[in-house]
């Protein structure tokens, strides 16, 4: 048996998304998705509420602004707050015992990018990087990942970071099956992944989801 799992997506509990639990449950469904790993930004409040509508699709994540860069995890069972040390952050997720990868390392157009320095530093202690993000406008940025990722033995996730319903599933990885972050990193290296790029106008969903909720604040 294998799991499409779905590593990296949004849902309306981020502030730059729309999409509603319910139609990105609906959404994995009709797109073979067996496993959705939901990964709000620095809240796992979406995440819980989708797990009680459909405990089989759903894992519990996150994803989390250190002060370095970003982290995406999953099998969260207490919400990480942002803005705290990566090694703070990571200390954190390991008491819960947190499958521990790291979101689009290298895109330096975005605000949770890294350092290689930095990304050297808690390598010992986190289970994969993302080597693949379908939202990095340059291919270079993931290839840069990947290179990272070989040159230091360390696993691979692949992620649409899905913050409208038609992302979803544009990056998957198919997986043994797993129910737990211990077996999670058990299979984490034999994932078969299927990726397609997205294109910039799925930035501007993005960006009409905050600006959407800032009027809709306002009134």
């Amino acid at each position: 048996m294998t799991y499409t799992t779905e590593f990296h997506a949004h849902s309306i509990y981020s502030k730059d998304s729309l999409s509603t639990l319910e139609r990105m449950i609906e959404t994995c469904h009709k797109k073979g998705i067996d496993r959705l790993i939901l990964t709000d930004h620095n809240t796992i409040k979406g995440a819980v509420e989708a797990k009680k509508l459909a405990p089989e699709l759903i894992i519990i994540g996150e994803e989390i602004m250190t002060t370095k860069g970003e982290l995406l995890c999953a099998f969260l069972k207490e919400e990480i707050p942002p803005a705290l040390t990566p090694q703070e952050t990571i200390a954190r997720l390991k008491e819960q015992d947190a499958f521990i990868s790291v979101s689009h390392p290298f895109d330096y157009t975005r605000s949770g990018h890294w350092q290689e320095s930095d990304l050297l530093e808690i390598l010992p202690d986190i289970d994969a990087i993302e080597t693949f993000n379908s939202r990095c406008l340059s291919a270079s940025m993931n290839a840069k990942a990947q290179e990272f990722a070989q040159n230091h033995g360390i696993a691979s996730t692949v992620g649409s970071d899905a913050h409208a319903l038609f992302e979803l599933g544009r990056a998957t990885l198919t997986l043994p099956k797993f129910n737990s972050a211990r077996e999670l990193r058990q299979v984490i290296r034999q994932g078969m992944p299927q990726t397609r790029k997205t294109d910039i106008h799925a930035r501007f969903a993005s960006r009409y989801a905050v600006l959407y909720k800032k009027i809709c604040k306002k009134d």
